[in-house]
């Protein structure tokens, strides 16, 4: 029988979001939503050791926490309609389908709220994390390099303004989903990049945030179909959705680029990958998901890392620079230059990157840098930057990985930073 604790855990890692999405949605308040599903995993756990873990564990959940709101709304003798909605659509019987009506919208309305316009950039970020990614505090803590209390803190705001603010908990309309629509976005680009490399924890990867990563973004392309980013980020989460198997090995160890099996990558995931870049193209796309999208195709159309076209790579990595500012697309522009025209091209570029503030302790610019040194011969000095590089990880498989490249700074790995090419955070 399964441990009841480690069924809590997988089912709340696997539903959260559509969980907390459908209570949202219910409940019409945000902070409420989280209460009752916390209550609902806290009778999780007193009863499944006793009863034994139900054949639907995500339909309990739900069960337990509409159960728990209405009797929430009895006793307030208020929100009549709520209660009325909530009544109609109690499972009676744990052992049904989890089913909630509008599913499928449930997650995308979650991250519009997530992302409205009274919250800071930062604040949505984070309140994405815990409530759709759902991350605890001390995963996003670690993430921030900040403490529990700080992101306890801010969570906490967030919810206090959308009370204040009024915050009508419904997927917005006309100009005002436009307004938030590059935020949504960023959800959902942020989703799919904390399942691709996790920030922390014994798994290198978390496929079904991936996963729901993808379905969000193709709903969201398929409700503003002539917005060529949207159409550029369901290619680039399609084509990196393809390697996500490769990613590990029979051990559950972490498998660089340079070493993955590219008989393994999912060719369906890579055409349909394709055809959403091909559609962004039609569209005259040219912003910086299109232009990641355009790099993983790269990638997905070469038959070894030898013959990628690393000169494109590289060009598309410039142009991503000048659209985003951002120093880990450098970092990822100094790896590919690296490949393209030799490590020293490279490591000029490094040191470049290695003088903007917001890349202290980033682990993977030692990581490039030990690389670009192997490939130079100078194995004693790559070896300090795979030991920094590993102690500065957060991720457990991939300290692993780092370490075990210290060990041995002659192996012919290519250390290519996030395909995802997550911003510093």
């Amino acid at each position: 029988m399964k441990d009841p604790a480690s069924a809590v855990e997988e089912v709340w890692r696997q539903e959260s979001s559509r969980l907390l999405g459908a209570l949202v949605r219910i409940t019409r308040d945000v902070g409420r939503a989280e209460d009752l599903a916390q209550e609902a995993l806290a009778q999780a756990l007193a009863q499944w050791p006793q009863t034994g873990v139900p054949d639907n564990p995500a339909a309990w959940l739900m069960t337990t926490a509409k159960r728990r709101a209405i009797d929430q709304f009895r006793a307030g003798e208020r929100q009549v309609r709520a209660y009325a909605e909530v009544a109609a659509g109690v499972v009676e019987g744990y052992e049904e389908k989890f089913t909630v009506d509008h599913l499928e919208d449930d997650v995308l309305r979650l991250m519009f709220i997530c992302c409205h316009p009274s919250l800071t950039a930062d604040t949505r970020t984070v309140l994405t994390l815990r409530m759709v990614a759902g991350l605890t505090t001390r995963e996003i803590a670690r993430a921030y390099l900040t403490s529990e209390a700080t992101v306890a803190t801010r969570i906490s705001r967030a919810k206090r303004t959308l009370a204040t603010a009024g915050a009508a908990l419904e997927e917005p309309s006309g100009g005002e989903r436009t307004a938030r629509l590059g935020s949504v976005m960023s959800a959902i680009y942020l989703l799919f990049n904390e399942g691709y490399a996790a920030t922390a924890g014994i798994d290198w990867t978390r496929p079904a945030l991936c996963r729901e990563a993808v379905r969000t973004a193709a709903l969201l392309a398929s409700l503003v179909p002539r917005e060529p980013e949207a159409q550029g980020l369901l290619a680039l989460l399609e084509l990196q959705s393809s390697r996500l198997t490769a990613r590990l090995d029979g051990s559950g160890e972490a498998v660089l680029l340079a070493d993955q099996d590219r008989s393994a990558w999912d060719r369906t995931a890579i055409e349909r990958g394709i055809a959403a870049l091909d559609a962004a193209l039609a569209l005259n796309g040219d912003g910086a998901y299109f232009l990641q999208a355009a790099i993983a195709a790269e990638h997905a159309r070469a038959a070894s890392v030898e013959s990628t076209n690393w000169p494109a790579i590289a060009a598309l990595y410039e142009q991503l620079a000048t659209v985003t500012g951002s120093a880990v697309v450098e970092l990822n522009r100094a790896v590919a230059l690296g490949m393209a025209y030799g490590p020293e091209v490279g490591l000029h570029l490094l040191d470049q990157v290695a003088e903007i503030p917001t890349m202290a302790g980033y682990h993977l610019l030692p990581s490039v840098r030990g690389d670009l040194l192997r490939r130079l011969g100078r194995h004693d000095e790559a070896t300090e930057e795979f030991r920094r590089a590993a102690a500065l990880a957060t991720n457990d498989r991939e300290r692993a990985l780092l370490t075990r490249r210290a060990q041995a700074p002659h192996a012919q790995l290519a250390p290519i930073p996030n395909p995802g090419h997550r911003t510093q955070r």
